[in-house]
């Protein structure tokens, strides 16, 4: 007799998910993960008031009206919405590429003249057929765009000059020619109040979690205890990496807490210049409160800030991956153990490392609620 219905492999946002439908259709769960808390790389930390982004910020967005009502289900989302500044040496743009962006790099005003300039550009550039990421980003927006706002941050991002990137890594730049600094064109957007880690906590209550619990160090036990496995972490590492590793890009976090009451004024800043280490700063406060978001949210202490800078990383098994390199090398590797995965009666493979895809949190919800539908 199996103790389990089914084991659930890592308590992420689709692993949660699939636990939580499970249990209320009387399926009996045990939940694992490796790390020491719950709710995988959307995991929030409650520092000094402030709800810290662990793991890279995570900003909830979504189209899908079933979607957004399911994740309210678990929480009270803010208004936050997601405006973004890059900064490029001294200089400071709105982020997505907007009517503010051009007017400060050309000092144009109106969508017309903004697209001549970016016509001129592309034309003096003349690229036909671009053999690489450079070229390509510069036959969408134009040189001033890419070498500002492109470049050093694609580099960082990938490990590589953006002339030895392949060109299908960008297939489009947005560019808007409205003065909107909204980064997502999505209709529902914010962060829940109170952190992300309280969401999982309410749909993991009343099931079995062990956390600090590596599935490969109690393989052949835990395969043994349940008729089924939902898998989210490394398909290929599940399968012995016996066609070899998929590639990924990682990430590296340096978190500070400061005494101040703000640091940089935004959530976001991008510094796009290849000579500043790190992609990003975060600024986890201003997640929660802002003019449009109401007051400062109880027991967050005003003069004190807590920031983080993100640093792209090479990733080395041992390290988090991040970043799928979905390219045409790992896309053929991934094929070869989706095939071993189909023909696998006892493991569903789920998430962004089971299914080797990056997914937007909406879609890893979008995915999981089709597993229930399709399993239970």
């Amino acid at each position: 007799m199996k103790k389990y219905d089914y084991l659930i492999v890592g308590s992420g946002l689709f692993g949660s998910i699939f636990a939580y439908e499970a249990n209320k259709k009387g399926k009996k769960c045990l939940v694992i993960d490796k790390r020491a808390h719950v709710a995988g790389n959307i995991y929030t930390e409650n520092i000094d008031g402030i709800n810290v982004h662990k793991y890279g910020a995570h900003i909830f967005h979504t189209s899908n009206k079933e979607v957004w009502k399911y994740i309210n289900q678990f929480a009270e989302f803010n208004r936050y919405t997601n405006s973004p500044v890059a900064r490029y040496k001294d200089e400071l743009y709105n982020m997505p590429f907007n009517m503010n962006t051009f007017n400060k790099l050309w000092g144009v005003f109106t969508p017309e003249e903004a697209k001549q300039k970016i016509e001129q550009e592309k034309q003096e550039a003349n690229i036909t057929e671009p053999k690489n990421l450079e070229e390509q980003a510069i036959s969408l927006v134009g040189k001033t765009i890419y070498e500002k706002l492109v470049k050093g941050y694609t580099e960082k991002q990938w490990g590589k000059r953006a002339t030895e990137l392949p060109s299908f890594i960008i297939k489009r730049l947005p560019v808007r020619f409205i003065y909107d600094n909204n980064y997502f064109n999505d209709i529902y957007q914010g962060i829940p109040i109170g952190g992300y880690t309280k969401i999982i906590e309410k749909m993991l209550d009343g099931i079995e979690v062990k956390l600090n619990y590596d599935f490969f160090d109690h393989k052949e036990e835990l395969e043994e205890i349940a008729d089924k496995i939902i898998f989210t972490g490394p398909i290929d590492k599940y399968y012995h990496y016996q066609y070899g590793e998929l590639e990924y890009r990682s990430l590296r976090f340096e978190t500070e807490e400061l005494e101040k009451e703000s640091y940089q004024g935004n959530a976001v800043v991008n510094y796009t210049e290849y000579e500043i280490p790190y992609t990003r700063i975060i600024e986890h406060k201003h997640f929660e409160y802002g003019p449009s978001l109401g007051k400062i949210p109880e027991g967050q202490a005003v003069n004190k800030t807590i920031i983080t800078k993100e640093y792209p990383d090479q990733w080395v098994q041992g390290k988090e991956p991040y970043y799928t390199m979905n390219d045409e090398k790992n896309t053929a590797l991934y094929a070869k153990y989706k095939e071993l995965a189909d023909k696998d009666k006892k493991v569903i493979f789920g998430g962004r490392l089971g299914q080797y895809k990056y997914f937007d949190m909406d879609k890893v919800i979008l995915e999981a609620l089709n597993l229930v539908k399709k399993e239970l």
